[in-house]
């Protein structure tokens, strides 16, 4: 049996930058041990098979995978896959923006596709979740040694280490500058000492003297199969939390622009933004640029 696939960059407006991902847009027949094997073989940081939706009022159904495990929900598939199957004609635009709705581990996610004169360019999704605040984090002491930085290269004032969720859990670590987001290296027996058991070991560095951005970052996931991930919007969702919960705005719109990649050579830029309600985040939506790169068909 033959299935199609299709991969685009997301997050950038060209080829060959952002975060690279595969979408099969019709994965009916495929067992989620069959899934995780074609994950694998993309070994891409996720790859995404399309379903009919269970609910009629629902656009797809998405199932997405990292070369180790399936995800409730992830910002770039979800974005990404709306925008190829967009492009590919699986979806019909109309007008500027198309509004569609995934059905995702995590719940509905709505997603605003973006076209310019009938051709997309992007989309933009909607928070499931609220962001939500976890338990305290790990030492600075540890979390550095797990970096392979000095304990002073994180922050310990109000940006200090916090882990939140919009659906899926990150530990932020908020660094002193982006000379040191540069030097962060995994220390594989310190970065298990210090996170095995905690809720999540995935973790999102950021620095607050971007080039071009508010914000630069970098994000780990050794153990999903993710050495380090180019752009990864389920972490900026989180990070809406993170950030939303010390400004002092009480009613209205946040917004920011996130750099990633840049230290691996595939630069990204992730727009995040938050409504704020009586001191409560109440929205958050991801979006971002996508380009389309290739599509063939993978025999199983």
């Amino acid at each position: 049996m033959r299935h199609r696939f299709v991969t685009c960059d997301v997050f950038t407006h060209r080829a060959f930058g952002g975060n690279p991902l595969a979408v099969l847009p019709d994965a009916r027949g495929l067992s989620t041990e069959t899934m995780q094997a074609i994950a694998r073989e993309f070994n891409l940081s996720e790859t995404v098979f399309v379903f009919p939706p269970d609910d009629a009022a629902h656009t797809r159904r998405l199932r997405i995978f990292t070369p180790a495990v399936e995800l409730p929900f992830a910002g770039h598939p979800t974005v990404g896959a709306a925008y190829a199957l967009a492009v590919t004609g699986e979806i019909a635009v109309a007008g500027e923006t198309t509004r569609i709705v995934f059905e995702e581990g995590v719940g509905p996610v709505p997603v605003d596709i973006r076209a310019h004169r009938g051709m997309p360019t992007g989309a933009e999704l909607s928070a499931a979740r609220m962001p939500e605040r976890g338990p305290p984090a790990p030492s600075r002491a540890a979390l550095a040694a797990a970096l392979s930085l000095p304990e002073h290269a994180l922050r310990d004032d109000a940006h200090r280490p916090q882990a939140w969720s919009c659906g899926v859990p990150f530990l932020i670590v908020p660094l002193a500058d982006r000379a040191a987001l540069g030097e962060a290296r995994v220390n594989g027996e310190r970065w298990s000492a210090a996170l095995a058991g905690y809720w999540t070991e995935k973790v999102y560095l950021i620095a607050f003297d971007a080039d071009g951005a508010d914000l630069r970052a970098r994000m780990y996931a050794p153990s999903a199969g993710v050495a380090e991930d180019p752009a990864t919007g389920s972490a900026a969702a989180a990070l809406a939390g993170y950030l939303g919960a010390r400004e002092g705005t009480r009613d209205g719109t946040l917004a920011w622009t996130i750099e990633q990649g840049i230290e691996m050579g595939r630069p990204s830029l992730i727009e995040l933004a938050a409504d704020k309600r009586d001191g409560e985040i109440v929205a958050v939506r991801v979006g971002g640029a996508s380009v389309m790169v290739s599509e063939g068909t993978i025999s199983v």
